[in-house]
């Protein structure tokens, strides 16, 4: 009665997928060394699982290959740098020190950095663009009081200004 409760509830399904409960586990694993027939069902589930599973398979975009191929290398190289080597150059084997020389490329700062020329260059940008704007200002009031002062002196010669000897009597 209890092969035939695990052959029909889908337990050993459950169990092949690592869904069970360890309870659960635990009592499959018993039955499987008693009983034939559910290490047969277990066998041919499995096998049929696998087919199912191959079947059905999509393959990866290569893009996800070329970043395992990546990590790979890099966990490759990782265990590489811990082997001691011996140089043939004296002054690289004066240089290297017991620990390796590693070059740090993390960096915690969150600023943008600039190239120095940039700089420079947007700095002169700035201070010039400040001199230009204070050389505009004095020539538009430069402008506008010389116009003041023609309206003045026009309004003075007129003024001034004898009166025409046709309008004289």
């Amino acid at each position: 009665m209890k092969t035939y409760h695990y052959l029909k509830n889908g337990i050993l399904e459950a169990y092949l997928l690592g869904l069970t409960t360890e309870k659960e586990k635990e009592e499959v694993e018993k039955l499987l060394t008693t009983d034939a027939d559910v290490l047969a069902e277990l066998n041919e589930l499995e096998t049929s699982m696998e087919e199912y599973f191959l079947r059905n398979a999509v393959p990866p975009p290569p893009s996800v290959r070329e970043a395992i191929e990546l990590r790979i290398n890099e966990t490759e190289i990782k265990k590489w740098d811990d082997v001691p080597y011996s140089h043939s150059n004296p002054k690289s084997a004066e240089s290297n020190s017991s620990e390796p020389s590693y070059i740090n490329v993390e960096f915690a700062n969150t600023h943008i950095r600039v190239h120095k020329n940039w700089r420079a260059a947007f700095i002169a940008i700035f201070i010039l663009s400040k001199v230009f704007l204070i050389f505009g200002l004095y020539y538009y009031f430069k402008s506008s009081s010389q116009e003041q002062e023609i309206i003045r002196l026009k309004a003075a010669v007129q003024q001034t200004a004898p009166l025409p000897r046709s309008l004289t009597p």
